[in-house]
């Protein structure tokens, strides 16, 4: 079957431009991807790496891997930049991070060594908990706009990438609601000529530096940003594909999984309780009561929307579901969530379900970093732009527009995501009925 989706090759340099890539997801996601490229490192994890598309019907018996299909950009042709409000190059930012052992980041050390962070935009309103130290001085939001664009040209050209993509895996800013500045591009453009720095944020700067100089932008964190109908008329402008939002790695990755099994099963809920202890740098912010807004309400609106509360009231009608999230330094990278789930089954009989997963927040985000940035290059090159809502399998908070509501379900995330690589290859998407 021929194509049906125009593909531009994926020919020369990819630039991955990382916001916070000397933290501990950063870190990890550039160790193990020049580790993988080596040949000594697995890229457990990663769907563009190691998982197979089935192709046409069940009883062809095609299953290549999706990389083999799938015309995506080459490891080797991956190069890594970014900004971080701290100064050390990537090797001392993975050793400080504590995720990886020295002899894996080792392996690589000289090509971490050689990444050095360009100056962060940095507003300590706006993560209350860091004190950066390697920052734009400028006061003008506008300028800062400039000087990120500035950042993003001279990057492509001093390592002659031919596309970019800019990946947000900074900390969660501080919850602030949407605003008559974020309705239309031109009151964001108004607000940031005017200096408004109560409405717009730091991620909103690299969000409007990046899709102005024509790259893919992906959301990693629950920060307003690309979720508002200014950076979607700018995306729409400039035919740029964009993201987000909040890697969905740990507690929100099983809640994709346990409430769909509910609702299939017609079992009933009583309540969710979610707790969690971290001690890492996102651990650190979100012990600010601001960031956990934001991240709170990216985590609460999961259950809702996967188990339709408005069309099955007798059994989703009263929910009480609650998050918590404690900063407990000894444990570092390593997350631990514990859940408490009140179900109802036959006759109204309550059950439990108790659910303690102890991960690892970078091991777990690192392989989708590398999906999310493989995948934003291919839609781009495919001429896709906006929002780029098959995506949303990676994602604790889909975006979508006020048209459409978002997809939660991981498996049916899972679904259209293959079902739209299927479509850019030219093969028929799958029902499942044959």
């Amino acid at each position: 079957m021929e194509t049906t989706v125009e593909i531009k090759e994926a020919g020369g340099k990819l630039g991955v431009l990382v916001v916070g890539i000397g933290g501990a997801v950063a870190s990890t996601f550039i160790a193990g991807t020049l580790s993988v490229r080596k040949g000594v490192g697995k890229p457990i994890g990663s769907i563009t790496q190691l998982a197979t598309i089935r192709l046409g019907k069940r009883n062809e018996n095609r299953f290549p891997k999706i990389k083999d299909v799938v015309p995506l950009a080459a490891l080797d042709d991956l190069v890594f930049g970014g900004w971080d409000i701290f100064e050390e190059n990537i090797y001392e930012a993975a050793e400080h991070a504590e995720v990886l052992k020295k002899e894996d980041l080792d392996v690589v050390k000289d090509e971490l060594e050689a990444i050095r962070p360009m100056p962060a935009v940095f507003d300590r309103n706006f993560v209350k908990r860091l004190h950066g130290t390697h920052v734009k001085t400028t006061a003008s939001r506008r300028t800062f706009t400039e000087q990120l664009r500035e950042d993003i040209r001279r990057f492509k050209d001093e390592n002659q990438c031919t596309r970019i993509v800019v990946m947000w895996a900074a900390s969660t800013e501080i919850y602030i609601p949407q605003s008559m500045e974020h309705e239309s591009l031109v009151a964001f453009e108004r607000a940031l000529d005017e200096d408004n720095t109560d409405v717009i944020s730091p991620s909103m700067c690299y969000a409007y530096a990046a899709i102005s100089e024509g790259a893919p932008f992906i959301m990693g964190a629950p920060n307003l940003c690309v979720d508002i109908p200014a950076i979607w008329e700018l995306a729409e402008r400039e035919k740029v594909p964009i993201s987000g939002k909040d890697y969905k790695t740990g507690q929100t990755l099983l809640k994709t999984v346990l409430a769909p099994m509910l609702k299939t099963r017609m079992l009933g809920l009583d309540g969710w309780f979610s707790t969690n202890i971290l001690g890492n740098r996102d651990g650190e912010v979100l012990d600010d009561p601001g960031s956990f807004k934001t991240k709170e309400v990216s985590k609460l609106s999961v259950i809702d929307t996967i188990l339709q509360t408005d069309v099955y009231p007798e059994l989703y009608g009263n929910i009480y579901h609650k998050v918590r999230i404690n900063y407990y330094p000894p444990r570092k990278d390593n997350k631990e969530g514990w859940d408490n789930i009140d179900i109802v089954g036959w006759l109204g009989y309550p059950m439990q379900l108790k659910v303690d997963f102890l991960c690892r927040d970078s091991i777990l985000a690192a392989p989708l970093c590398l999906d999310l940035v493989l995948f934003s290059d291919l839609a781009l090159r495919c001429g896709f732009y906006g929002i780029q809502s098959w995506l949303s399998f990676y994602f604790k908070s889909p975006m979508h527009d006020p048209d459409h509501v978002p997809e939660h379900d991981l498996f049916i995330q899972h679904t259209i995501l293959k079902n739209t690589l299927r479509r850019i290859i030219g093969e028929p998407t799958l029902d499942y009925l044959d």
